[in-house]
């Protein structure tokens, strides 16, 4: 089933692909800053199904780090067939708000980085004729809220232009975007989300299980979750000006201020 790179491994979205693929009999090479976790998690999927799993300790707000990550992925002698870029986190607050330097990690993780991993896992698969990439964007994606949907706005469009540019070479590149989804993500941020009607929420397992089969079908855009495909189609037919004012005063009902 070849090998594939999962970032953010180590828990949420991440750690439900590792599962899956690996339950799937897929090799992995797993990416996150956590050692322990990674390694608890390898030690659980080779045992468990027997697949060949590779730890990789990076930080993706760090260049030198994302560049280890990059190398790997650009290795002809142990190719990487399917790269999952799904490191990132949220801000418990608004932009002007933040720590700035908070915010610059925000944006090595989840825009350079993906800039750099794509442009190695892109090149080498398009020299084998072969291989997937799976960009996990967000819903946010499509509304004007914050850095964060900025962040994932350019997750989404890049691989869009990605996924044109490398039409026809036997490379496919998927951006995934989920709604709310049962994770450690808005725990970490410290985000207020019990206010949130049950029906938005998806189960990690149940996104993963999607992407992996729009992946597979060279959807360029999946979202996951019916409801979430007539709010998405909403939000993309809803004039901008409208959206930016909509998305701020529904984000803001939900954030945790300190």
């Amino acid at each position: 089933m070849g090998t594939a790179l999962v970032t953010g491994a180590s828990a949420g979205i991440g750690r439900a692909f590792a599962e899956r693929l690996a339950r799937e009999g897929t090799d992995l090479v797993l990416v996150a800053r956590d050692r322990a976790r990674l390694e608890e998690l390898a030690t659980a999927l080779r045992d468990r199904h027997g697949v060949a799993v590779e730890v990789l300790v990076a930080d993706l707000s760090d260049r030198e780090q994302t560049g280890r990550v990059c190398d790997r992925l650009a290795d002809d002698v142990r190719p990487v067939d399917l790269l999952v870029n799904n490191a990132g986190f949220g801000f418990r607050s608004s932009f002007l708000d933040n720590d700035l330097r908070e915010e610059e990690a925000g944006l090595d993780v989840m825009v350079r980085a993906v800039l750099l991993t794509c442009h190695a896992a892109g090149r080498a698969m398009r020299a084998r004729g072969r291989g997937g990439i799976l960009n996990v964007s967000s819903v946010a994606s499509f509304i004007a809220n914050g850095t964060y949907s900025a962040e994932k706005s350019f997750v989404t469009v890049f691989s869009e232009g990605l996924a044109s540019e490398l039409a026809g070479t036997g490379v496919t590149v998927t951006a995934l975007c989920p709604g709310f989804t049962r994770t450690e993500f808005h725990q970490r941020a410290r985000m207020s989300i019990s206010a949130l009607p049950q029906a938005l929420w998806l189960d990690a397992d149940v996104v993963v299980a999607q992407a992996l089969r729009d992946v597979a079908a060279g959807k360029v855009i999946s979202v996951p979750g019916g409801q979430w495909k007539v709010l998405t189609a909403a939000l993309r037919a809803t004039p901008r000006p409208l959206l930016r004012g909509g998305a701020m005063r529904a984000v803001d009902r939900f954030r945790v201020r300190g």
